[in-house]
């Protein structure tokens, strides 16, 4: 490794459809935000580069789709993370709920047990919240979670979300050392953004993707 290559860390957005995961991504790796965003259908990736501290890291963040048929083939990227960032609608109740099933499913196929979790409340820019900054603070305390309100749409909160998530995973030694430092992978092939995408009647989701 030279001093100029950066580590990689691997970030998984879960959590409900519609609840605005994409568009989580694309604000902050793009900068980008659109109203109409079509569900993802498998997996998309997006690669970040941040300076935390004086060093500069590379996310690899794996947006998936939150439709319960892809559920199951989804679990598999899972393996190897770093950080998982689970993502619920203040306006929709239901997606908050919902919070306890998505754990149980890193509970399930995470293959680190530190793996750093952040909470986002997503959409405060909207008027009709269902779901108080208290409660989603209050159920992040009780599963140890990182904790942030945000809007995609306004950019609030999106910047910070990825910063304290990366500072957490690089203050946690045993994660910290365990980057990816290949930069490429025979998918990617150096490119910033991919998507893997399959039918629900699929066995096995595509193996490619980022090397971390």
């Amino acid at each position: 490794m030279t001093t100029t290559e950066e580590k990689q860390y691997k970030i998984l957005l879960i959590g409900d459809s519609d609840v605005g995961k994409t568009s989580i991504v694309k604000r902050f790796s793009d900068d980008e935000f659109k109203e109409d965003l079509l569900c993802t259908i498998g997996v998309e990736f997006k690669m970040k580069s941040l300076n935390i501290d004086d060093q500069n890291i590379t996310l690899c963040i794996w947006d998936t789709a939150g439709q319960e048929k892809f559920r199951a083939l989804i679990s598999s990227y899972y393996r190897g993370a770093h950080g998982i960032i689970l993502t619920y609608d203040v306006t929709k109740r239901e997606t908050f709920n919902n919070l306890q099933y998505w754990l149980n499913e890193i509970e399930s196929f995470s293959t680190r047990s530190d793996v750093v979790m952040l909470l986002v409340g997503n959409k405060i820019d909207k008027e009709n919240r269902e779901v108080s900054r208290e409660e989603g603070a209050e159920f992040a305390k009780k599963k140890a979670m990182l904790f942030i309100e945000a809007s995609a749409k306004t950019k609030m909160g999106i910047q910070q979300a990825f910063e304290e998530l990366a500072h957490k995973i690089l203050e946690t030694p045993s994660l910290a050392n365990e980057a990816d430092n290949n930069k490429k992978s025979n998918r990617m092939n150096g490119n910033t953004d991919d998507k893997v995408k399959f039918n629900a009647d699929q066995a096995q989701p595509d193996s490619g993707g980022c090397s971390c």
